[in-house]
């Protein structure tokens, strides 16, 4: 295979993909990446990004060549994360951790941690961050722990049933719990029809008419009542319920118009910093909108 690759230049400095996929190099690290990998008409080495199992396959090889993993597997139904973009959001998280004074032992509470489990994976693998992941879906906890179990992780890994799926703080944070941040990937969606309309805008930008295939994703990991402007309203309404439990809460937010209701919430709701960290993949441009309630004092003393 040739060296030809993709180029990202809109990654995080720190992202160790910013220079495409080797391709074959992740052969060698997964070796059924193979059967997908062609030659496109640019004479460049990529996948067909419209075949969720290509795209599953690339993930895999990514985890298994740069993040120390032997093991990743969840039913087909369930999101496949795109690795690069996924670890842009822990790259931009360490940042804000170091200038907030917190180098080292971070502890990371992930909201909807998913069946893939990807940002305790990654977060160990970059900074050897110990995680509580959470979600509503007990299944996909239980593939979750699997994952976490075969990758021998189950120190730094720990896993949290969310009972109540009107909830997202309540019911998993308790008075002693303390957290250098929270990270969230909400759903974008107010229902099926709407999560179904956007994979087939992107099929077509892909460039296929086969729309259904590609699309995957379990209702809590595409969609919420209200969409995202009401998920992100509850994280942010509860978060304030548990001011001195996390430095920081951070959450990514897709819709630009969302963010200053956020602002005006967070500001009523006694947030003392509030910062909008600006993310691009591609042609997508997306933010981590990140809060504290601690004074400054606080703030100093949160390692002590």
């Amino acid at each position: 295979m040739g060296t030809k690759r993709n180029k990202n230049g809109n990654l995080h400095p720190n992202n160790k993909h910013l220079q495409g996929y080797k391709f074959t190099e992740l052969c060698e690290a997964y070796p059924d990446l193979k059967e997908f990998v062609f030659v496109n008409e640019y004479g460049t080495e990529t996948i067909d990004f419209a075949n969720p199992k290509a795209v599953k396959a690339i993930n895999k090889a990514l985890l298994f060549k740069y993040y120390n993993l032997k093991f990743w597997d969840f039913p087909d139904d369930n999101l496949c994360p795109p690795i690069p973009g996924r670890v842009d959001y822990i790259h931009y998280l360490a940042d804000l951790l170091i200038n907030s004074g917190i180098n080292e032992g971070a502890k990371i509470l992930d909201i909807g941690t998913g069946a893939n489990c990807i940002y305790p994976l990654l977060g160990n693998a970059e900074y050897n961050w110990s995680f509580v992941g959470t979600d509503i879906d007990k299944k996909s906890l239980d593939r979750a722990e699997k994952i976490i179990k075969k990758n021998a992780l189950s120190d730094f890994i720990k896993l949290k049933h969310q009972k109540d799926s009107t909830h997202i703080f309540t019911g998993i944070l308790t008075a002693d719990d303390k957290f250098s941040a929270s990270i969230c990937n909400p759903p974008f969606y107010r229902s099926q029809e709407e999560a179904m309309q956007a994979n087939s805008r992107k099929m077509e930008g892909l460039g296929t008419t086969n729309i259904g295939r590609n699309f995957s994703g379990k209702q809590q990991e595409l969609w919420y009542k209200g969409g995202e402007k009401a998920f992100i309203h509850t994280y942010l309404y509860e978060s304030s319920k548990f001011k001195t439990n996390c430095f920081w809460y951070t959450i990514l937010v897709s819709k630009k118009e969302n963010v200053q209701s956020m602002y005006d919430s967070l500001n009523k709701l006694g947030a003392t910093d509030i910062k909008t960290i600006p993310m691009h993949q591609g042609n997508k441009v997306t933010r981590i909108i990140a809060w504290t309630f601690l004074s400054k004092e606080a703030q100093k003393e949160w390692n002590n």
